[in-house]
């Protein structure tokens, strides 16, 4: 693999993992449209352990709490401490209806729909309406410290939708979350805080996967490299820049984004079926 094709695959990882755009349908369509190969099972895993990376050292100290208090390590001294202390469970909660929905459909997510570029199309239109819709109806009230097991269930039920290319893990996360009326950011936060088990799980099976037939090719180990490290750094940037981004800006930019590039993803699948 060409080293500016993995440069330019990292960064579209590390930015669209974590923007409400969609990484599985741009980075199931940069080929496509640049004329590419597919890129490889290697590479795919080294995408998401970068982005996994970035979680990790950006959320690392809220990780730590939220095991600590969580597991009773330590007695919450505040009400930040006592919010930690639920969200281990919240995030345990909201994760199985993905690990669940993971394991009935990992075939067509990976193969049927990542090739269906009009259901990419169709869901980056979709989910940009409903992130329209919550943006409206939502009346962003709670913090992190008002997120309900209510609220966990229904946003990790979202979070399933996201093994459709199209969706978003953070689109469909956030949207769910905005309609159980939390605030922007926190919205966000929460989003990326649920997404750390099912990424780490994924990024887990796929490396066993790939051991098991050998690990990783001679010729993909600095792309592999390359790719960790690109995508890691251009996630944690973009995390940074979203957090502070939603603080006073809401998300239609996003959806205006969403709803023209999927007219423009179905119009050339017609065009070119």
């Amino acid at each position: 693999m060409p080293l500016y094709q993995v440069i330019i695959l990292a960064v579209i990882q590390g930015v669209t993992e974590f923007l409400p755009i969609s990484s599985t349908a741009h980075l199931a369509l940069a080929p496509w449209l640049f004329g590419w190969r597919d890129q490889t099972l290697t590479f795919d895993i080294a995408l998401h352990l970068g982005t996994l990376a970035a979680i990790l050292l950006y959320f690392y100290r809220d990780l730590l709490q939220i095991l600590v208090y969580g597991l009773k390590l330590r007695r919450p001294e505040d009400s930040d401490q006592g919010a930690h202390a639920k969200l281990l469970w919240m995030i345990a909660a909201g994760t199985v209806p993905v690990a669940v929905a993971g394991l009935l459909f990992q075939h067509q997510a990976e193969d049927v729909w990542r090739l269906n570029r009009f259901l990419i199309g169709a869901m980056l239109i979709a989910v940009g309406l409903l992130m329209l819709a919550a943006e409206k109806l939502g009346r962003r009230q709670k913090d992190i410290r008002g997120v309900t097991f209510r609220d966990a269930i229904i946003i990790g039920g979202a979070q399933a939708l996201a093994i459709v290319p199209g969706a978003s893990r953070s689109g469909v996360t956030i949207t769910a979350a905005l309609f159980c009326n939390m605030d922007r950011s926190t919205a966000a936060r929460f989003s990326f805080l649920l997404s750390t088990p099912a990424i780490a799980g994924a990024a887990l099976k796929a490396s066993i996967d790939l051991f098991r037939h050998g690990g990783i090719p001679a010729d993909m180990r600095w792309p592999f490299l390359i790719g960790i490290l690109v995508s890691a750094l251009t996630g944690g940037l973009v995390i940074a820049f979203l957090l502070r981004f939603l603080r006073t800006h809401s998300l239609k930019f996003f959806v205006y984004y969403r709803v023209i590039f999927g007219i423009i993803v179905v119009a050339l699948a017609a065009i070119f079926r």
